[in-house]
């Protein structure tokens, strides 16, 4: 008997082990995707792969408000660090340094400067990469990132970006708020890996009519 395509999803959903997430650190929606993932990791054996995508780069050639200007100043440089701590193999503390800008940043409401920036990097124990924050030799490997993530996805898309499976599968989102947790998550995650494996299916979506609810502070 020729698998059906439930069974091709339901296999999907049982042998991805890691999920890619490609992410700009300060867009609050994709903060909250993060905590979702990182909730239903640690529920299963899930890995997460944490990756650039750049929204100074998405966003190079356009018109940018001018409050945001400074913002985008700030992701650059943390991207220059998480690019740093992949290329020594330190995913792990690019999690931890990602999940203390989060803190402040998203629920503490912190402004994202330079000094903040630095404070996290040391706070989280990457203290040995803090120049990096500084170092644009690391710019090229960051947009390369990002686009490896678009291309992957498609066009039209933002941060963050899911990729997984063999061959690997992109997707922007899913997009929460506030993040699922527990059993919610696990099923969200089934879902979304059921949606990846049916060929033809890009987009499923309602419009959001408030703004980002934090959940708890990890």
């Amino acid at each position: 008997m020729e698998p059906t395509t439930a069974d091709t999803a339901t296999n999907e959903t049982e042998t991805v082990e890691t999920i890619e997430f490609f992410f700009d650190p300060l867009c609050p929606w994709t903060w909250l995707t993060s905590r979702w993932l990182v909730d239903v990791a640690d529920g299963r054996a899930l890995d997460i792969e944490w990756r650039n995508l750049s929204l100074p780069v998405l966003n190079a050639g356009k018109e940018i408000p001018e409050h945001f200007v400074g913002r985008m100043a700030i992701s650059t440089r943390m991207h220059r660090v998480i690019a740093a701590l992949r290329a020594d193999g330190r995913l792990d503390l690019v999690g931890d340094v990602y999940t203390e800008f989060g803190r402040r940043v998203h629920h503490d409401g912190a402004e994202p400067t330079v000094e903040l920036a630095r404070s996290v990097v040391e706070a989280a124990g990457a203290g040995d990469w803090v120049a990096a924050l500084d170092d644009e030799a690391w710019d090229e490997g960051v947009a390369a990132s990002t686009h490896e993530a678009i291309a992957l996805a498609g066009p039209d898309v933002g941060s963050p970006i899911l990729v997984f499976g063999d061959p690997r599968v992109g997707f922007f989102g899913p997009i929460v708020s506030p993040p699922p947790t527990g059993d919610d998550a696990q099923a969200l995650f089934d879902t979304v890996l059921a949606l990846a494996a049916i060929p033809g299916v890009y987009e499923i979506k309602r419009g959001r009519t408030s703004p980002p609810e934090m959940g708890t502070r990890p």
